[in-house]
């Protein structure tokens, strides 16, 4: 098969169209042939060695399309099942393995691209806004990068729970995506002071709760947008990591509360994570929850869509198509 390889961590370039041997499935596990791939940022800190793994390594973990081969022991799914998953070894290939418990059917109407879209993103987007901090009718939460990949799920699935949105974006174009999303209030933080727009905003009350992907340039903003108490939400670092934090600052700014949340804490067993993902997919398939595609690139130009990521150029989600 063909796979993307990096043999040491790098740039964008650091990723190369290679022939890999084909997988094959080990006990409890069973291999995808994949439509499509899912790109995410994750990818990116463990392209530039973030995350450290063996090298060489295959990039990805995200993806959808037919099951062609299952071990023995496997009950779950079956050669031919369409499915989807954000556990895949090595997504950035024709073929990937993976856990057989951490794959998910697709429902008659969502298709494999619009599958492999919504895995990672939309599970994330789900356990943000059901369970890290469970919005209720009234609630405001601010949504940085509110027209990226999860921010327009978080946007949609935040406003459907009758939760207030305000979310931060860049351009006027990311700003007509995040209110077709359900923001009720978006704030281009490139012309304004997103802390100052959102105290004028709520009364200089602060929201109760951030969701907060960007990391570095927004934390510090992040804290001050809180009402007392309030819950900072950080899921990611687009910008870079966080500096480390004295927390002293959590109590002098209103006893506040900060978690650094991860998917696999939230889908860690297989009623949790098929749980989560009918009823993210159940919306995808009636039409209520919309997956934005914003980009589509070749296997084989794997390297342009993660510039493309990295340089905030797209919107939705970024896809790659073995």
């Amino acid at each position: 098969m063909r796979a993307i390889r990096v043999h040491a961590p790098g740039e964008a370039e650091a990723m190369r169209l290679e022939e890999a041997a084909d997988p094959t499935p080990g006990p409890g596990e069973a291999v995808v042939r994949l439509e499509a791939i899912g790109v995410n940022f994750i990818d990116v800190y463990r392209r530039k060695g973030l995350y450290p793994q063996p090298l060489p390594f295959t990039p990805g973990s995200e993806g959808a399309g037919t099951v062609v081969a299952v071990a023995p022991d496997v009950t779950t799914v079956r050669v031919g099942d369409r499915v989807a998953s954000e556990s895949l070894v090595g997504a950035y290939a024709e073929l990937a393995a993976a856990p057989a418990a951490r794959l998910v059917a697709l429902p008659h109407g969502v298709d494999t691209r619009t599958g492999a879209a919504v895995m990672l993103q939309g599970l994330t987007a789900h356990y943000l806004a059901t369970s890290t901090y469970p919005l209720q009718p009234g609630d405001a939460c601010l949504v940085h990068a509110g027209a990226g990949g999860v921010g327009l799920l978080l946007c949609q699935i935040a406003s459907r729970r009758g939760a207030r949105v305000i979310a931060t974006v860049s351009t006027a174009e990311k700003e007509a995506l995040a209110r077709a999303a359900g923001a009720h209030d978006v704030i281009r933080y490139t012309e304004q002071d997103f802390v100052a727009e959102v105290k004028r905003r709520t009364g200089g009350a602060g929201v109760p709760v951030v969701y907060d992907s960007v990391g570095r340039t927004t934390f510090d903003g992040s804290l001050d947008c809180l009402a007392r108490r309030g819950m900072l939400v950080l899921f990611g670092q687009s910008s870079g990591p966080v500096p480390p934090v004295d927390p002293q600052i959590l109590n002098r700014k209103g006893s506040l509360f900060l978690t650094r949340p991860t998917l696999a804490h939230y889908t860690a067993t297989r009623d949790e994570l098929v749980a989560r993902a009918d009823e993210l997919l159940g919306w995808v398939a009636d039409g209520s929850l919309d997956v934005r595609v914003g980009a589509t690139f070749p296997l084989a130009d794997a390297a342009d869509a993660h510039r493309a990521l990295e340089g905030r150029a797209t919107t939705g989600k970024v896809l790659l198509i073995p």
